[in-house]
């Protein structure tokens, strides 16, 4: 490379994200002032809740806006280790806490703290494009276990174990899933505790989506295998809270420990206002809980009216149980879901994402946090594509 510098080859072996692409390429258009509805971010449109907002103000008047210790603010920290226990049956002092920058450096964090070179992690397949990256960027080697369209997207522990190995070390999981919004059951999560339990495996599972649930039973893995397990959360989705970056997790003390030591050498505390904003979602849990029901009953009226007009185009699209995505097959369009989504874009006006970093081929995923209106009109513009 001419010129002073080079890039690393860690920097190098990142892949540009399909994500970004589709989401740049719409944002241009809408610039150009071309009418296109984006179903491609997975962001809820819905505003933050007014108690937490006005607990944001309140800090930012007090002047809590200076440093706080790296793994949060001991309030907040409390807050989090009730809500374990409150909501997921979960036992994590505050000491077994920590708060990040959003839930990605909450997994960015126990992956680097917990992986090495060459070691292996099992991570079912959809996924969510980070995953694959931040455990490549560790050294360590993303190993996809397929789930099916037919199966709801459902996990098969057996063929989970199928792929284990001497160099396997961790196990990632996502239930309510981001791209399929997949709930694993009860019976799916014993087999996977199970499975760590045999091989000495470590679990990091992201319940990111753990509110919003419609049809399924929602089970935090670590009530069955707690001695291995990391759970990850914030509160970006459920809460409408993705730009004040709050995630957290809990789990083993030396891996909470370790990551905090990441996190002193990386970007330190997370942002003050919002770990006081993050505590008054948590700890007027009657006032937020009132504000995800509202939002859950809006969420799967949209999914049922997503579902039934794709299929009704011909786009066979499984039932999601969980989050705000649905995975369409857009093969009546194009056989290449990267053609797809580009014609779906260009002719038809709407971004979706194609499910090629998801290792999805074939497929797209749209998000149905939106307006019923921006559905109905989806569905519209979708139809002359699909040949409805």
């Amino acid at each position: 490379m001419s010129g002073p510098f080079s890039l690393s080859d860690r920097a190098l072996s990142l892949k540009p994200s399909s994500t970004v692409a589709v989401t740049s390429r719409a944002l241009e258009l809408q610039r150009q002032g071309v009418d296109v509805i984006s179903m491609s971010v997975g962001e809820p449109d819905f505003d933050t809740p007014d108690h937490v907002k006005a607990a944001a103000i309140r800090a930012i008047e007090s002047g809590k806006t200076k440093y706080t210790a790296v793994s949060g603010i001991a309030e907040l920290r409390e807050a989090i280790s009730a809500k374990f226990a409150r909501e997921n049956g979960l036992t994590y002092a505050p000491e077994c806490v920590t708060v990040t920058s959003g839930g990605k450096q909450a997994l960015f964090n126990a992956f680097f703290a917990l992986l090495n070179p060459g070691d292996e992690v099992l991570i079912p397949a959809p996924y969510w494009v980070s995953y694959p990256e931040m455990v490549a960027l560790t050294g360590a080697v993303p190993v996809a276990v397929p789930t099916t369209p037919e199966s709801g997207f459902m996990l098969d522990p057996g063929e989970l174990e199928a792929r284990v190995t001497a160099r396997t070390r961790m196990i990632v999981l996502n239930s309510p899933g981001n791209p399929t919004g997949a709930v694993f059951s009860p019976e799916v999560l014993r087999g996977v505790a199970a499975v760590a339990q045999r091989h000495g495996l470590m679990i990091v599972t992201d319940e990111m989506y753990e509110h919003l649930v419609y049809d399924a039973e929602q089970l935090s893995i670590g009530t069955l295998a707690p001695e291995h397990t990391l759970t990850v959360n914030g509160a970006s989705k459920a809460y409408a809270m993705t730009g004040w970056r709050i995630g957290y997790a809990g789990g083993p003390k030396g891996v909470i420990a370790a990551m905090n030591a990441l996190q002193s050498q990386s970007t330190s505390n997370a942002s003050s206002v919002s770990q006081y904003a993050a505590l008054a979602a948590l700890g007027d849990h009657e006032a937020t809980a009132q504000f995800v029901t509202l939002a859950r009953a809006a969420y799967r009226a949209r999914r049922d009216r997503i579902v039934s007009g794709l299929n009704a185009l011909g786009l066979r699209t499984p039932t999601p149980q969980g989050a705000f995505y649905v995975m369409a097959d857009t093969t009546p369009i194009h056989a290449d879901e990267l053609e797809a989504t580009r014609r779906i874009l260009d002719e038809a006006r709407v971004a979706v994402v194609p499910g090629t970093d998801f290792a999805a081929p074939g497929q797209v995923r749209l998000s149905y946090a939106t307006s019923m209106d921006n559905i109905n009109e989806v569905l519209r513009r979708l139809a002359p594509l699909s040949g409805a």
